[in-house]
């Protein structure tokens, strides 16, 4: 999906030289630790974004025990809160490890994303330390299928039904839009079955004309679904987008300002060999590790804001803070052209076509209306911290 050189590179786990510049690693006072719990996959999703540089399959077993892990721990995260996210491939083919890692570590938070094709094979204790579980889906079954494969839609949701009031928290539908064929209807038959439903814009080739005109009208669509409803419309990123509008201090404080994808403050991403990376689509480019927890060293991620990018200049800036650092890194600071013009700048262009037809509703007034229970999920809710929150 990307112009980038697809060769993945390995690196032997040497110490970092100048450890002293490692303070200022993590922004803020918690921490996301995404572990990569296997490489494996038992899917071939078409546009899966580790399938670049051949990622996916490249190593299947964690190859860093956890008595390294704590030295790393203690370390560079001393103090902070941790909430942990098992990804990657896909995370629950290496649920021994999951089950070893909540073992170790009481007191963290725990999320699973994944696939949804092996959830009932979750031993009940494992399903009930999880504060949420991310489930991939595309929408409804012909769309989801068309991408996962025959009968993954209908797979996925008998697994869900099965292991719902088995899940400590929350279970969320993880919506990637790459059809123009997902209507608003199949986004509501989610909100059935799943607490929330995340949708977030595909970084592939799925922006011309016609599939923007699509686009927009489903996103107008759901724009009215969220303040037309009796109850609230748990669509994750509606709710983040007219929190961050109503009360603008929301939108920075959790990312210091920066990117609410968290990945130049507090999001790290530990491959199984120990290595770690800012971004979990960029697990490609050998610029991008900034740590290793066999060499013990963590740097700042090196996916900041760059002059060339031109958020602080866009009438979203204020509630969006930039929407996903690795589109605008590859086609800003990078120079790709042909990605800026074919995936950045139409996902741009769609998030003020967002913002403008939640302002259309008056989010404020829609706000002021609301119980209290309504205001403070909006306002407080967990799943924010997960995702993220612009789509």
């Amino acid at each position: 999906m990307t112009t980038a050189d697809p060769k993945p590179v390995r690196f032997f786990h040497a110490p970092r030289p100048d450890p002293a510049s490692d303070a200022d690693a993590i922004v803020g006072g918690r921490v996301e630790l995404q572990l990569l719990t296997t490489l494996r996959c038992n899917l071939k999703c078409t546009y899966c974004s580790e399938s670049v540089g051949d990622v996916v399959g490249s190593d299947g077993h964690v190859g860093y025990s956890l008595d390294q892990f704590d030295a790393f721990i203690r370390t560079h995260l001393a103090g902070r809160e941790i909430y942990v996210t098992f990804y990657g491939g896909e995370p629950t083919l290496n649920k021994a490890y999951m089950a070893e890692v909540m073992d170790r570590y009481p007191t963290f938070r725990f999320q699973l994303q994944t696939n949804g094709t092996l959830l009932r094979k979750l031993p009940p204790r494992v399903l009930a330390r999880l504060s949420n579980v991310l489930v991939s889906i595309d929408g409804g079954e012909g769309v989801t299928d068309s991408y996962r494969g025959r009968g993954i839609y209908r797979q996925v949701m008998r697994n869900v039904e099965a292991v719902r009031g088995k899940v400590g928290g929350t279970l969320t539908a993880r919506v990637t839009l790459s059809s123009e064929e997902t209507t608003v209807e199949e986004i509501d038959a989610l909100l059935e079955v799943f607490d929330y439903v995340y949708f977030q814009f595909v970084a592939g080739d799925a922006y011309g004309p016609q599939a923007m005109a699509r686009k927009r009208e489903l996103v107008s669509g759901l724009v009215d679904r969220f303040f037309d409803a009796e109850s609230l419309y748990r669509m994750i990123p509606l709710m983040g987008i007219v929190r961050n509008k109503v009360l603008p201090t929301r939108a920075a404080e959790l990312c210091a300002g920066q990117t609410q994808c968290r990945v130049s403050t507090h999001i790290i991403n530990v491959l199984p060999d120990g290595r770690i990376f800012p971004c979990p689509d960029m697990l490609y480019l050998p610029e991008m590790q900034q740590g290793d927890v066999i060499g013990n060293w963590l740097k700042r991620s090196p996916l900041q804001p760059h002059p060339a990018m031109p958020c602080e200049g866009c009438e979203a800036f204020a509630w969006c803070r930039r929407n996903c650092m690795k589109n605008l890194h590859l086609a800003y600071a990078r120079g790709d052209e042909a990605y800026r013009r074919n995936v950045t700048d139409p996902i741009c262009e769609l998030l003020r076509h967002l913002g403008r037809e939640i302002d259309r509703r008056d989010p404020a007034a829609w706000y002021q209306r609301a119980s209290l229970a309504v205001r403070k999920e909006v306002r407080d809710c967990e799943v924010y911290e997960y995702v993220e929150v612009m789509p």
